[in-house]
């Protein structure tokens, strides 16, 4: 056992397990001190129920959405939004990412359009979209997509031309084609960082979602909480909160998994995490 146990790969593996347990420990701490810190202050006297309510309230009345249906048919829509509008970010911000690393004249033509529409909050497109495609899923999405396809194309760009050069020339030089240099090596040696970026469009694909129900109302989540605000329910408000948060923290920690899982070949597939 004493051998075993002097093994340093087998000792270097248990210390990062063991890193990891503690990292999501404290993480799970930190969260349950601070909804307990909730409940304490909603329930001091300090605050009004209308303007803290109680955990323990929010929480069964999101047990009554969740009875009634009207939580997962406001989840469902609010997903559907946020994740078709993200398929299609990522297909179209990668193709567009990919076609101005390859190509002079697309890169003149969208670059203007990164450079001037990136920094800027384009929730100000939303009128003009609500005015060409009224205020259903269409427009919802399309306001979703205009947002967060951005960031794909970004990190598309600047991961392509990080390719180190010699890599393309030393397959040039082994008889690769066009499209075999494309598949087998410039888009594997991009991934981390496309990844990176898709990590970035996903919640905010979500966050505009929840805006842009809020803003043209309808059902959803975002939809809800301006539902519940209007009648005066600080209850119906917090519990969008709570299930907006849960939402965003699945979706979060499902892309996590995802890029560990596609990227099990890279370096930091063998870091320590706790998604």
């Amino acid at each position: 056992m004493a051998r075993v146990a002097a093994i340093p790969g087998m000792e270097t593996g248990a210390l990062q397990i063991a890193r990891s347990f503690l990292w999501a420990f404290a993480r799970v701490a930190s969260i349950v001190a601070l909804l307990a810190a909730w409940e304490i202050l909603a329930r001091s006297g300090v605050y009004t129920h209308y303007q803290l309510p109680a955990l323990s309230d929010v929480i069964v009345r999101i047990g009554n959405e969740a009875w009634s249906g009207d939580l997962w048919i406001n989840t469902a829509l609010t997903l559907y939004r946020a994740l078709t509008a993200f398929a299609i970010c990522a297909v179209l911000g990668v193709i567009i990412g990919m076609a101005m690393s390859r190509s002079v004249i697309v890169n003149w033509f969208f670059d203007p359009i990164v450079s001037v529409g990136f920094p800027m909050p384009k929730i100000a497109f939303l009128p003009v979209v609500i005015l060409w495609l009224g205020v259903y899923d269409v427009s919802k999405i399309t306001i979703i997509v205009i947002d967060a396809i951005f960031p794909v194309i970004a990190a598309t760009v600047i991961a392509i031309q990080g390719v180190e050069r010699e890599i393309i020339w030393s397959a040039r030089n082994m008889g690769a084609n066009n499209r075999e240099l494309l598949t087998q090596i410039v888009l594997p040696a991009a991934l981390p960082q496309i990844m990176t970026g898709l990590q970035v469009a996903l919640p905010l694909s979500l966050i505009v979602a929840v805006v842009a129900e809020m803003l043209m109302g309808g059902y959803g989540l975002g939809g809800a909480m301006m539902t519940a605000s209007r009648f005066a329910n600080s209850t119906g408000v917090f519990a969008g909160i709570v299930e907006i948060a849960v939402v965003g923290y699945c979706l979060v920690k499902a892309m996590a998994l995802t890029r560990r899982r596609l990227l099990i070949w890279h370096q930091e597939a063998n870091e320590p995490t706790t998604a």
